[in-house]
């Protein structure tokens, strides 16, 4: 397994020459620079500092630097400032585990949680994910250990794990476009895989589901219903999932030959009570839309509330389709999009323990399709 010396060594430059250079330190020149990371790719070098590059760098065995960390007293005060100075030098956090010492694995996996924008709702598909994904990761014998992302520490939060060295890899969601956790752990090589794409330059293992034909399918399934006017309600432009799906919405209405006019389009932040205003905006077009069509269930819930609010009844008066398929559309009688939730969870940690365990893997970029669940709230007699 490659080491920090042995690129040290294949660039015939020092440890800390080495560590700074792959740490992007202003203080190396470009042609060291280069060397450097040129050996870095030819090793299959992943940039994480462990015990053994604090043993090279300070001389010393790695036993004795185990002593230090432990504060034995059998150590020399010249040797311990050696080997403290080099910790320092290389920014090494021990690990907290004693086993990972000796196999530098956790065997675990790190994952993110997000700050929702209604907090009083969960991420009831997230929520599932995390469920699916924990169950695929035991049976490669790795557990997933989650950490909170507010997103003004923005990268912080991985570092400190990588740091610490307390996972093998990330899986991420919620991913943006030109994700910046995304490109930060591909210029460091540590092992992940996402739920979701982000820049389409970026050669990186990730599973989507195809949002655009998701949608495509909710306006299909209402045009054969004999619906023409179709509201939509998604979120504001500039994400990633939101984008798609309007981008399905317009494609299928276009296909049907419908142009949607601005007043039939609503957006709103991902909370009920915003989506109630978006819907009481777009059902307030003359003529008045027979249907809407939501980036997700919450959306869909706003709809239904507003639609409540005015004694007009979901899949009588107008069809309503929400996206993601949780519990509560089941309950509700609501129709949606579906996502093959289970299988994205299995499909990632496969990606991911490919990266881990340099295995061999025939596609590196999945996209699963979504189906169509319908219920009453679309099956409406008088909507159309």
């Amino acid at each position: 397994m490659a080491s920090l010396k042995t690129v040290a060594e294949k660039a015939n430059v020092s440890v800390y020459t080495a560590y700074q250079a792959l740490n992007n330190s202003a203080e190396i020149d470009a042609t060291v620079r280069s060397a450097v990371s040129k050996a870095a790719d030819t090793l299959n070098y992943n940039f994480n500092i462990t015990l053994r590059d604090v043993a090279a760098y300070a001389g010393v065995s790695t036993t004795t630097v185990s002593y230090v960390l432990n504060n034995n007293p059998l150590v020399k005060p010249a040797t311990r400032e050696l080997v403290l100075r080099a910790i320092k030098d290389l920014n090494y956090h021990p690990n907290t585990n004693a086993r990972n010492l000796k196999s530098n694995e956790a065997r675990m996996i790190g994952y993110a949680w997000h700050v929702m924008e209604d907090p009083i709702r969960r991420n009831a598909i997230l929520d599932r994910f995390l469920y699916d994904m924990a169950q695929a990761a035991e049976s490669y014998g790795y557990h997933v250990l989650t950490f909170t992302q507010p997103a003004q520490l923005g990268v912080k939060p991985y570092d400190e794990l990588i740091s610490t060295n307390r996972v093998d890899g990330f899986i991420l969601t919620d991913t943006t476009f030109n994700d910046r956790r995304i490109k930060h752990l591909m210029d460091k090589k540590v092992p992940f895989a996402a739920w979701g794409h982000s820049n389409p330059d970026w050669n990186y293992p990730y599973v989507d589901v195809d949002g655009r034909r998701g949608m495509e399918l909710a306006v299909e399934h209402l045009v054969l219903r004999g619906h023409k006017r179709i509201a939509f309600l998604g979120w504001p432009d500039g994400t990633v999932v939101g984008d798609a799906r309007k981008n399905g919405y317009y494609s299928a209405m276009r296909a049907a030959g419908i142009e949607p006019p601005p007043d039939w389009i609503g957006y709103t932040p991902n909370i009920v009570e915003y989506a109630y205003r978006a819907a009481q905006q777009v059902l307030s077009a003359n003529p008045r839309p027979t249907a809407v069509v939501c980036v997700n269930d919450v959306m869909a819930l706003g709809v239904r509330s507003y639609l409540e609010s005015v004694n007009l009844q979901i899949g009588e008066d107008v069809a309503v389709i929400g996206y993601d398929d949780t519990p509560i559309a089941d309950l509700l009688g609501l129709t949606s999009i579906r996502q093959p939730v289970n299988e994205v969870a299995a499909r990632v940690i496969d990606l991911l323990m490919a990266e881990i365990q340099g295995g061999t893997i025939t596609k590196r970029q999945i996209v699963l399709e979504p189906s169509l669940i319908v219920r009453m709230s679309s099956r409406g007699r008088r909507s159309a």
